[in-house]
């Protein structure tokens, strides 16, 4: 897999400070994407052991409050397998920070487990999914965390017990 960024402060996809990975690859093409270059699965950089060091320091800070998983697509199947390693990391090494992915792929596909070989396992890991493709005739520039009102903001852990989406409460957070 290949990245396009690592922000170690972000403070935009998601609450708090967060440090944030934009993987490379993506077959969504939404029209208007924030992000074009990365849909390109060669496009920066070889995602390897150095840059998981690097996501886990800046994680240590105590300031950070968790990880953002952007990209390009983190559920594309060509990249699943990497980010779900990484995820599992930042879970062992830091169980006590969030972690949010945002995707073009919808909760119930993931869930039923259509996308790729590790897309379940990597849903699972997961606190916040922002899900749905960016859809530029329903762009809202007032909505936190999200850039199109079709995308949702969900807890994965209750959703997945459930059975159905649940969506994110933003006045629980502090």
């Amino acid at each position: 897999m290949n990245y396009a960024d690592i922000r170690p402060i972000d403070v935009a996809n998601g609450p708090g400070i967060r440090v944030s990975l934009f993987v490379s690859g993506c077959t969504h093409a939404c029209p208007e994407c924030f992000n074009p270059e990365a849909w390109d699965f060669q496009y920066g950089a070889p995602f390897g052991p150095e840059q998981v060091d690097q996501i886990l320091t800046a994680l240590g800070k105590s300031y950070v409050r968790g990880l953002s998983l952007l990209g390009g697509e983190p559920f594309h199947p060509n990249n699943q397998k990497t980010v779900l390693e990484l995820v599992k990391q930042v879970r062992q090494q830091y169980p006590q920070k969030d972690i949010w992915c945002y995707t073009g792929y919808l909760f119930e596909d993931l869930a039923a487990g259509k996308v790729g070989d590790y897309g379940r396992a990597l849903l699972e890991q997961l606190d916040v999914l922002v899900d749905g493709p960016f859809v530029i005739a329903q762009k809202n520039l007032s909505l936190r965390f999200r850039g199109s009102s079709n995308q949702r903001i969900l807890e994965v852990q209750p959703s997945l017990e459930r059975g159905e989406p649940v969506l994110w409460d933003e006045a629980s957070v502090e």
